[in-house]
């Protein structure tokens, strides 16, 4: 099998999120984890919370996500952002993408 066809595609994106019913860190648990549990089981990528660990109203995720093929990376990525957008009682504010390049 030849070099090209071994390529690894990956990509990290850091959600920024605001939270602005919660009044408790329990509520905002309580909050995320539907989305958590929405972007690991349907689209089987690693997601966890990275920062605002104190805050009530505002939350960080992140997901990796990794793909044999560049377009189906890219693909998982947008369908990711809509559900991340979509999500009842959670207000995106920020979407950072970092995207791993193999030589």
């Amino acid at each position: 099998m030849g070099r090209d066809n071994c390529r690894v595609h990956a990509a990290a994106v850091r959600y920024e999120l605001r939270i602005p019913a919660c009044r408790s860190l329990k509520a905002k648990r309580a909050a995320l984890r539907p989305l958590v549990e929405v972007l690991r089981h349907r689209y089987r990528v690693s997601v966890a919370e990275v920062d605002h660990h104190d805050a009530h109203q505002r939350a960080a995720i992140g997901v990796a996500v990794v793909s044999a093929s560049h377009r189906h990376l890219r693909d998982v990525l947008e369908r990711l952002s809509a559900v991340v957008d979509a999500a009842a009682d959670l207000e995106l504010l920020e979407a950072h993408t970092t995207w791993l390049d193999e030589p």
